[in-house]
């Protein structure tokens, strides 16, 4: 069965002990008491520890109270007293383990808040207790017990991502590589598994280049096939897939590279599995972090590759083909940035072509796989075994050199499709699925027009379920990949439309697996029709599509592979994608909808499972909805029959708030926004009753996907309602602000927060006066927090041009609000500042398509609404002229439609 990508890392094992991981992990650490020396280990902690594992709920709960008094009183001591647990080699190996946890989790947090406070108290903590810690925790690497020295090797890391960037423990990273030269060689794995962790946890800018030197230096030769230990040579090897990121030096030295990679290569081929799996994975990390150096050493790499995946072990040959996955990712995006046209001349990173000089031997390899696959792959959701990653590998593949995949699959196809044998029909039908997307479609669509017939006959009458299964899904990918608009030979034809239709019809009644795919098939031959004007080839068949729809819906065994899911999935596309003609049918959907949703809100006392899945469907169902309103919405001669239901709905959707899962919040809150756009005006008289649960939106912190949407719902109600939505500005304004000032809220918020202020200004004009001494110096201050960003990576650039353009759309809507007011001149003092903050941007030069066509536009609201006032700013800018120009001549047309308008009103302040 076909599966998405999935790629696999090493997974270092973390002793974690759930009950006490619960409790603990919510803990506030309120007090930094101070406590005399020698009352630090006072406390007998090793028998709470204990207890804290108990079965008996009451002992255990009693012990997690006592640890969590004890670190809330006392933190200093406690945490003396944990790694004093964890460095006696006289205790139980059970409190051991815990005490390292519990220290490992009081340094660090998923969220970032947490994060942060946790390592400010740390940072605040006396030396001389650090110093003990410290102490200590290096002291049980040369423990005998493997599970304590591992659990300090995790702690040591984590205190190492507090005090290396600091310039703090200085002399952690010399005392660890004096312990690589000890004998015992418990202490050479300890070590070195700590230095893995440690590249894992810090950045590579913290360390100086003769410690990296020396960290690879031990790393390789501990990975050395001369190393008698395999426990050694495995922890070295997974060290040196952390430490990959601090090599970029070592790899520009030609001797230094060929040895890494020499002794990489001879690790893949090492006795032991674990070794050999963990030698793949830094070979998958080198393919993607040092592509460009990889063309001496390809050959070879091939080869054992090809070993790997025909006679070892699935855990190592699902390494060796993701190596190959991870070349192809490689190579389309360097050919997708520099087009069709590239040569190796062309850019920074070259494109080596590694894929194409390897495909007469690449694709038999990854075909071979294609024919090992497992009886009961279906059963299992994350299943992913060899013929899962081959296909995988085979569709990159297919992406990566396009037209010159056909003519070495279609043999494997032909030859396998019809065999008795269900692997190699499976196998067959998998393969031609896999290379759909890459190759031209002129190259493709005469075999589909071959094909089809069969695997439309495959899909009702083939007697195995995986043949089946493969097949809806090679459909699907035929419809995403082959239909639509912009084919030049159309495979969906007057004459075999009705066959198509009524084999996904039946295969919706199959088993969960198959009936997931045909809806997914059945998905993109509706986003197919999208564009195809007034008269669709689906309307004849819209009522019974979406009646068998609707009918998986209610199956009993719809909640097995995800087949609810994707059937109100296809229904909102059949939707979506519908025509004028089958309006009528739409409106009719509506209290059918309805009626089911209102079903989910009256079901009570149900276990916890059944609330879990109450929960999915009732956010499936608002998705719907939300869609729905969005067809019907669209245009005058639709909104006023759908206007009927609007009050019923809003009411459906404000009994849903009483859920308290994140995922329904999410999606009533959509739906509600399309509502509201709908509705315009009107949507006035549901706020009085809807406000709370806007503003708890607002406040939801912890679950900020729902935020984030919640922020989006407001600009919707500000469009809608316009001035009419200034009774509740004060409330929202309020907490907004308070949003943006608040280090718990996830920084991925705090752009659509910005782009809001916008929306609000834009709908209440002047009114927005008052806020403006709060809303102005908030986005001064994120302009030049976002202007700081040389060195950051792809990651901090992209969220910073999101925070740029949600503080240009703020700008922007706060000056179009106020153009044409007597109090525009409120808005003067503003201004440098912006012009600044415009030319920053403009001289970092790392601005994308979008922060570009907003700054332009953003220049031309500061000259048209402020006009002569700004015209002379404007022309003493540094910058000004140099962006205009750039985006006068810019590829993009709304760039330059945008900047055209700029150069007008620019022309008109000035000239005043």
């Amino acid at each position: 069965m076909p599966a998405f990508r999935c790629c696999i890392y090493p997974v270092i094992e973390n002793f974690l002990v759930w009950p006490l991981f619960l409790v603990l992990g919510t803990v506030y650490l309120n007090s930094l008491a101070e406590c005399p020396p020698e009352k630090f280990m006072a406390l007998e902690v090793t028998q709470i520890l204990l207890n804290a594992q108990a079965v008996d709920g009451s002992v255990r709960n009693h012990a997690e109270e006592s640890l969590k008094q004890f670190q809330e009183q006392n933190l200093p001591g406690f945490l003396l007293s944990l790694s004093g647990e964890l460095a006696n080699e006289e205790k139980p190996v059970d409190s051991r383990k815990l005490a390292g946890l519990i220290l490992k989790n009081a340094l660090d947090a998923k969220e970032q808040h947490r994060k942060y406070e946790l390592i400010q108290r740390w940072l605040s903590l006396d030396v001389g207790v650090k110093t003990q810690i410290k102490s200590y925790l290096l002291q049980t690497l040369t423990s005998p017990v493997y599970e304590a020295r591992s659990t300090s090797s995790q702690v040591i890391a984590k205190v190492a991502g507090i005090e290396l960037p600091q310039k703090q423990w200085p002399e952690l990273i010399g005392s660890l590589l004096s312990n690589i030269h000890q004998v015992p060689v418990h202490v050479k794995q300890a070590t070195l598994e700590t230095l893995g962790y440690l590249c894992e946890e810090v950045s590579p800018d913290v360390v100086e280049q003769d410690h990296v030197n020396k960290i690879l230096t031990a790393v390789v030769q501990g990975m050395n096939a001369s190393e008698s230990s395999n426990d050694v040579r495995l922890a070295a090897t997974r060290a040196l897939y952390n430490a990959l990121g601090f090599a970029q030096a070592n790899f520009t030295n030609e001797m230094e590279r060929d040895y890494i990679m020499r002794v990489v290569c001879e690790a893949t081929l090492s006795p032991e599995v674990k070794i050999r799996q963990a030698a793949f994975e830094c070979l998958v990390s080198i393919s993607s972090s040092y592509y460009e150096k990889l063309a001496p050493y390809i050959q070879d790499i091939f080869n054992i590759t090809a070993k790997a995946v025909k006679e070892d072990e699935e855990a190592v040959a699902l390494q060796a083909i993701e190596f190959w996955s991870s070349i192809c990712d490689e190579e389309i995006d360097i050919l997708e940035e520099y087009g069709a046209d590239f040569t190796t001349a062309d850019s920074d990173i070259p494109c080596f072509y590694f894929i194409k000089q390897a495909l007469p031997a690449l694709v038999p390899m990854l075909l071979e796989t294609l024919l090992k696959q497992e009886e009961d792959q279906d059963q299992d959701e994350g299943a992913w075994n060899l013929a899962m990653a081959g296909g995988t590998c085979l569709g990159l593949v297919a992406r990566t050199v396009g037209n010159d995949i056909v003519p070495l699959v279609m043999p494997f196809i032909e030859e396998n499709i019809t065999k008795p044998d269900w692997r190699q029909r499976e196998g067959a039908t998998y393969a031609f699925g896999s290379i759909l997307e890459g190759p031209s479609p002129n190259q493709l669509t005469p075999l589909v027009n071959v094909a089809l017939n069969f695997m439309l006959t495959a899909l009702t009458k083939d007697p195995n379920n995986h043949v089946k299964d493969t097949t809806a899904w090679t459909l699907g990918r035929i419809f995403e990949f082959l239909h639509g608009s912009t084919m030049d030979t159309p495979i969906i034809t007057p004459s075999n439309i009705q066959q198509i239709i009524t084999v996904l019809l039946q295969s919706m009644k199959d088993a969960p697996n198959v009936a997931e795919k045909a809806c997914g098939a059945l998905y993109f031959l509706a986003q197919g029709f999208e564009d195809v004007g007034p008269l669709s080839p689906l309307t004849p068949f819209f009522q019974d599509i979406v009646q068998s729809l609707l009918t998986v819906t209610h199956r009993e065994d719809a909640n097995e592979s995800r087949l609810r899911t994707a059937a109100y999935e296809t229904l909102n596309e059949v939707v979506r994608c519908s025509t004028d003609e089958t309006i009528p049918m739409v409106l009719q959907l509506v209290p059918v909808i309805m009626m089911e949703l209102h079903q989910t809100l009256e079901e009570q006392k149900l276990t916890s499972d059944e609330r879990e899945k109450q929960n999915e469907l009732q956010g499936l169902l608002c998705g719907c909805l939300q869609v729905i309103i969005q067809k019907l919405g669209a245009s005058d001669a639709t909104k006023y029959p759908f206007m009927q239901y609007t009050d019923q709905i809003m009411s459906l959707f404000l009994r849903v708030f009483a859920s308290r899962s994140a995922t329904v919040h999410e999606e009533a809150m959509l739906a509600i926004g399309a509502l509201a756009y709908a509705t315009g005006p009107d949507f006035a008289k549901f706020m009085p009753d809807f406000y709370k649960y806007l503003d708890m939106g607002l406040q939801n912190f912890e679950e900020y996907q729902v935020c984030a949407v919640t922020v989006g719902v407001v600009g919707d109600i500000c469009r809608a309602l316009e001035e009419k939505v200034l009774p509740w500005c004060d409330g929202i304004m309020t907490q907004l602000l308070k949003d943006l000032s608040s280090n718990q809220l996830h920084r991925s918020v705090k752009p659509p927060i910005f782009s809001c202020f916008g929306d609000i200004s834009l709908a209440i004009g002047e009114n927005f006066e008052k806020y403006l001494m709060y809303a102005m110096p908030m986005l001064q201050s994120a302009a030049e927090l976002s202007s700081h960003t040389s060195g950051a990576d792809d990651e901090m650039i992209e969220y910073t041009n999101l925070l740029r353009n949600g503080i240009l759309e703020a700008y922007s809507g706060i000056f179009q609000g106020f153009k044409n007011s007597p109090k525009t001149q409120l808005l003067i003092p503003y201004a440098p500042h912006i012009l600044q903050f415009l030319d920053l941007m403009y001289m970092e030069k790392d601005m994308d398509e979008v922060v570009m066509k907003t700054a332009i536009g953003v220049l031309g609201d500061l000259a048209d609404t402020l006009g002569s006032n700004a015209g002379s700013l404007i022309q003493q800018s540094l910058s000004s002229k140099d962006f205009l120009n750039e985006c006068l001549s810019s590829d993009d047309h709304m760039i330059k439609e945008s900047a055209e308008w700029a150069k007008l009103a620019i022309s008109r302040a000035i000239s005043v």
